[in-house]
């Protein structure tokens, strides 16, 4: 697994990476009322944001940690927002994307690094 200063998470399995926000952004946000994930097909570069999370305090924008195309997005979280909170880093997912360069995934952080980056915030 991999992560962004954004509190992003990316899983890869094969060409395929599975992505979602950390568990520091959802406790951040508290309680998640609502997620929108992006259409199937459509194309995302890194760095653009891709999904939306509104919670209780604050509505979020949700950026691609990597460039491709979403090829599956998480059909739970339409009526099951909340998930976010109970399970950021497995149920919670946002979406899958076929990776478009294996490269932006490498220049992620692994979670060593990123948890010393939470240390500086």
């Amino acid at each position: 697994m991999r992560f962004t200063k954004d509190h992003e998470w990316v899983e890869l399995d094969g060409d395929v990476a599975t992505v979602g926000i950390t568990a520091y952004a959802a406790e951040q946000l508290g309680d998640v009322v609502f997620v929108e994930t992006p259409d199937v097909g459509k194309a995302v570069k890194a760095g653009d944001a891709f999904a939306v999370v509104e919670s209780v305090k604050a509505a979020s924008d949700v950026y691609a940690p990597i460039s491709g195309e979403v090829v599956e997005a998480n059909p739970e979280l339409g009526d099951a927002p909340e998930t976010v909170n109970a399970s950021p880093e497995q149920g919670g997912w946002f979406a899958k994307v076929k990776l478009a360069d294996k490269s932006e995934y490498d220049a992620l952080m692994d979670r060593a690094a990123y948890e010393a980056f939470l240390q500086t915030l």
